[in-house]
């Protein structure tokens, strides 16, 4: 049997419809567990879900809810209803602008999202996990909640805020049997990747990817399947000895710059 393994594992995933967060949940379904798929476009979720489930022969639904808004998570939370073993928070969205060119509408949009949104799915997910006594969570943060990277004020600050909420959930339900640990991918390329590049970069499109390559020393972007693999591990029993723990996945980006 595959070590990391979620056989009679039942798993929610919030963004679960595109990029990293639908890896995730192919990955899990694929390796035995349960999946819901939760995002905003309730269409996505749906198709996303039957194609999964088809593929990996696992029950797998979609949900449409608006991780930013509390009815929304309470709506969907008590709709999927039972047991959560797994929580994987990759809902999220990004900005481009530093302190003077961000304004406050832009803060309170990336806030209501990435941390808000992510505040709400762990206190929806911890009522079934206290009951069940035991539960894993796994938070998507970035190298942005550790680094300073440029023109991503915004988007870093919700990051960090995700770091400090995986530590502080990991602290505070270790006895309850809960871990909480939390990524941190360096650029992965994602179908969000390629419409900023397109619009933002038009006629620049194969410059502008390969510069984004290149700011990791490895030399190229990670994929979202990489990303899912390294979920898959922290997700499952064989990591039980790990929370509280930022996961870079980088390639080379903090130690071999």
């Amino acid at each position: 049997m595959h070590p990391f393994q979620l056989h009679q594992k039942r798993a929610v995933v919030t963004g679960g419809a595109s990029g990293i967060g639908l890896a995730i949940a192919q990955t899990f379904a694929s390796c035995g567990a349960d999946v819901v798929l939760i995002d905003i476009d309730p269409g996505k979720a749906s198709a996303a879900a039957t194609s999964i489930s088809e593929s990996s022969g696992r029950p797998c639904s979609g949900v449409g809810c608006n991780v930013a808004d509390e009815a929304s998570v309470a709506q969907t939370f008590a709709d999927i209803g039972g047991a959560i073993d797994v929580l994987v928070n990759c809902a999220g969205i990004a900005h481009v602008g530093n302190l003077g060119n961000t304004s406050p509408e832009d803060m309170d949009r990336l806030y209501a999202v990435n941390v808000r949104g992510t505040y709400l799915c762990m206190r929806a997910a911890l009522e079934p996990m206290l009951r069940a006594g035991h539960g894993v969570i796994l938070n998507m943060a970035s190298i942005a909640a550790t680094a300073g990277l440029a023109d991503r004020f915004a988007y870093s600050m919700t990051k960090g805020a995700v770091l400090s909420m995986t530590l502080s959930v990991a602290k505070d339900y270790l006895a309850q049997g809960i871990r909480c640990n939390c990524i941190s991918p360096a650029r992965v390329h994602t179908p969000f990747v390629d419409g900023f590049v397109a619009k933002n970069y038009p006629g620049q499109e194969a410059e502008k990817m390969k510069a984004l390559a290149q700011a990791q020393p490895i030399g190229r972007m990670g994929t979202p399947e990489e990303v899912a693999l390294l979920a898959l591990y922290l997700c499952s029993d064989a990591a039980s000895f790990l929370t509280g723990v930022d996961y870079p996945i980088d390639g080379g980006f903090f130690n071999l710059r």
